[in-house]
This record gives C-alpha cells, sequence and structure tokens, in this order.
C-alpha cells in the first residue's frame, strides 16, 4: 500500500509538473460578485438594430461594490439562439460614469481558456480567466467587447440606467469612441466577480422587479437602494468584504413571465448561480398583485388563489435557497394606490396587506427588510409618502431609494 501510495504522489508530481496547477486551484481566497445584472431577451424597443452589431464594439460602465486585485467578467448568450463569437474583450478604467473615454494606461484584454476571442454557445454564458487587475470599492470599470457578427437574438439587461456607447469596428483599446452611438441598456454582460481574501466575504442577490432595479433612478448616478446598501456596507469595517448584485427586472413577476422570465425561472441563474451568495433579498409582488386586475376585476375566490399562489412562491424559493445554504430575507411589498397603470382597489390593497403579514410573520422568511413601512404615508399607508414618490405612485424616486437602502439593518450581514 505505501509503494502504491509513493507511486501515486510521484504520478502527480509529474503531471504537476507537465500541466502545472489544475484549473480553479490556482487563486487563494473566496471569489464574490462585485456588480452583475440580470439577463432577458430585450423587447424590440429596447434592442439594438442588427446592423449596428455588426463588426461592432460596445463599451459598458458598470459600477463595482466591493473591491480586490483580481477579477473575472462574465459575458452572456442567454438567450442566444446561436453560439455567438466575441473577438476581444478588454477592461479599462473609464474617466467618467457618463463618458465612452477610458484611461488607456488601464486597458487590459482579457482572455478566455488562454485565448483573446471566446465562442459562447446558445443560452451560456462565460467566465473570463482571472486577470490581476486591482479595483477599488465603488470604483467604476469599463467593458469593451468586439463582435463580428451580431447575435440572432439578442441578450441584456435594458433597465441599465447606465449608457453603453457603441461603433463599428474593433475599437476595444481606443481611448474614446468618437461619433459614438450611445443608448441606455447592457448587453451580453452578466456579471463582474473579485477574488478576496477575507474568510468571511460574501455575496447578496436583490432579487426583484423595476423598484430593485431602479426605475426613477438617475442615469449613470448609481443611487438606486441596493448602491446605498452597497455604500453603507462599505462604510462599516464589519461589513466592508460583502458584495451586493443587483437583480431586478423591471416589470418582473413572481407567477408569470413579464418583461423578462418570471422570478422562479430565473432564481436558479441569478440567484443560485452567483458567486459567493450568502444572502438574497426577495422584493417580488407588485407586479403579479397589480397585474391580476389590470385588465378587468376578477372574484374574490381568485383574488383568495393568487394571493395563495404568491406565497407558495415565496416558500419555493426559500427552500431552494435554503438547500444551498442561503439565508433569505424577504422585503414587504411597497404601496401603489393612486397608479396610473395598475388602478388598484380596495380588494387589491388587501391583498397587498395580506402578503406583507405573511412576510412579517415568523417561521417563514429568515429576516425581514420592512420597506412598506419605510416608504408609505403614515396618513395614508396605502399610498407613498409624497417626498419619495418618484410620480407615478408606484416606483420610488431617489429619496424613496436612499430610504430604502438606509433602512435595511447592517446587522443582518455581519458574523
Amino acid at each position: 500500500m505505501k509503494i502504491a501510495h509513493q507511486a501515486n504522489l510521484s504520478l502527480a508530481a509529474i503531471l504537476l509538473l507537465l500541466f502545472g496547477t489544475p484549473c480553479g486551484g490556482a487563486q487563494a481566497g473566496n471569489w464574490i460578485v462585485s456588480w452583475g445584472a440580470s439577463q432577458q431577451i430585450p423587447e424590440p424597443g429596447n434592442a439594438l438594430p442588427v446592423d449596428d452589431l455588426r463588426d461592432a464594439t460596445l463599451r459598458q460602465i458598470v459600477h463595482l461594490s466591493v473591491g480586490g486585485p483580481t477579477l473575472r467578467v462574465h459575458i452572456s448568450n442567454a438567450f442566444g439562439t446561436d453560439a455567438l463569437h466575441f473577438t476581444s474583450v478588454h477592461i479599462a478604467r473609464p474617466v467618467s460614469s457618463s463618458s465612452s473615454a477610458i484611461d488607456p494606461a488601464t486597458d487590459e484584454a482579457l482572455s478566455f481558456a488562454g485565448k483573446n476571442d471566446v465562442i459562447v454557445p446558445p443560452g451560456a454564458e462565460f467566465v473570463s480567466d482571472p486577470v490581476d487587475y486591482p479595483v477599488a470599492p465603488l470604483s467604476d470599470v469599463a467593458i469593451s467587447l468586439h463582435l463580428d457578427t451580431p447575435p440572432a437574438r439578442q441578450t441584456g439587461h435594458p433597465g441599465s440606467r447606465a449608457t453603453t456607447y457603441y461603433i463599428h469596428g474593433d475599437a476595444v483599446s481606443a481611448a474614446n469612441l468618437t461619433e459614438a452611438k450611445h443608448v441606455d441598456h447592457w448587453y451580453l454582460l452578466s456579471d463582474i466577480d473579485v477574488l478576496s481574501s477575507a474568510k468571511d466575504s460574501a455575496t447578496i442577490v436583490a432579487l426583484g422587479d423595476s423598484i430593485t432595479d431602479g426605475h426613477g433612478t438617475t442615469t449613470n448616478g448609481n443611487d438606486r437602494w441596493t448602491d446605498v446598501l452597497a455604500a453603507r456596507l462599505q462604510a462599516d469595517k464589519k461589513t466592508h468584504d460583502i458584495g451586493v448584485t443587483n437583480q431586478g427586472i423591471g416589470g418582473n413577476h413572481l407567477l408569470t413571465d413579464g418583461l423578462g422570465p418570471n422570478a422562479l425561472a430565473r432564481f436558479d441563474r441569478d440567484v443560485l448561480a452567483q458567486a459567493g451568495v450568502k444572502w438574497v433579498i426577495v422584493f417580488e409582488g407588485v407586479n403579479d398583485l397589480g397585474g391580476l386586475t389590470v385588465q378587468h376585476p376578477v372574484s374574490q375566490q381568485e383574488h383568495d388563489t393568487y394571493v395563495a399562489r404568491i406565497i407558495a412562491a415565496y416558500q419555493q424559493m426559500i427552500a431552494r435557497a435554503h438547500a444551498h445554504g442561503i439565508r433569505v430575507i424577504g422585503a414587504t411589498i411597497t404601496p401603489y394606490a393612486g397608479s396610473g397603470y395598475y388602478h388598484p382597489d380596495a380588494i387589491n390593497e388587501a391583498d397587498r396587506q395580506a402578503v406583507n403579514a405573511w412576510i412579517r410573520a415568523a417561521g417563514h422568511f429568515d429576516a425581514i427588510v420592512d420597506f412598506d413601512a419605510v416608504i408609505r404615508d403614515p396618513q395614508n399607508p396605502d399610498r407613498m409618502l409624497p417626498a419619495y414618490d418618484g410620480g407615478d405612485h408606484l416606483h420610488p424616486g431617489p429619496a424613496g431609494y436612499k430610504a430604502m437602502g438606509e433602512a435595511i439593518p447592517l446587522n443582518l450581514f455581519k458574523k
């Protein structure tokens, strides 16, 4: 037995000399998500014209949460129907969050399995090789990618609240994309992970709809409630190794496909597959509640059945997250009386109250964040406080998002 053991060790040593350290074992530390965006099929009004993506460079600026010395970038063809060829992908530090200009001295090519180009199969994403590229917490990075052929079906994130610049030709290293077109959507880019040496480093996933995605926030301003939370985590030495990834999709539902796949359908990709995830904040349901009667009234029985289905969806998420050791934080659904889109009545409000009562009740979620209590008007609790209302009585404005982000107890994430 001893001789066989020594032979095995010798073989392992020879393989190590020949091929190097096995893949995935070269870096010491924990990979955690520093930035992310849920992928979907852009609706026609938010998709780029096909010819604009032929022999095209896209430069996209994203705002990180946690920093680190090493990173990797995820590019996505999640909803593509054909393989997609990225001929080059670069990272650089942008001059500002609202310009296509980069600092050329910081430009660096990313590789995939040791090559500068990569073919991503349909329905898949690819993670770049790790690159030593120190990034500071709450800083911006620019990801520039070049496509030779446009995707047969696009993958992206329309609700970026950040500007993407695009131009024909391979200009991934250009200091500025002069005469570029621009649009406030992201495409083909899903996550940026950083390598943390801290033993307790981890990621918070915010799973939600447009109120998480940031409808009504400042374009290129990074003032979503998740951005406020990320800044607070960085300011506290007990939580500064915790990243935040915003997995909100505008118009998203728990039970049906809206804009993007329903929350249960995307739970594996947008929550369980995220690097280093330890907590998920589930803030979904207002589009289900409002959408039930957006076309016509329904019976009380249908209301009751729908509320029960929403609660069952939460239970599914809790069970699936717990199976992966992830704690689930439930967020109460915020008021939306006066919404011109949903026109909620007293029965819709009763549904919201019933769902929120279940969220608040002990023994369901591991913890709660009471967003309803934070932004409702005490005098009219079915409505948002006017100072927090973004104007449509459904989405908060920047002041409301700030209040939400500041209301989340950081001790939920402290060891």
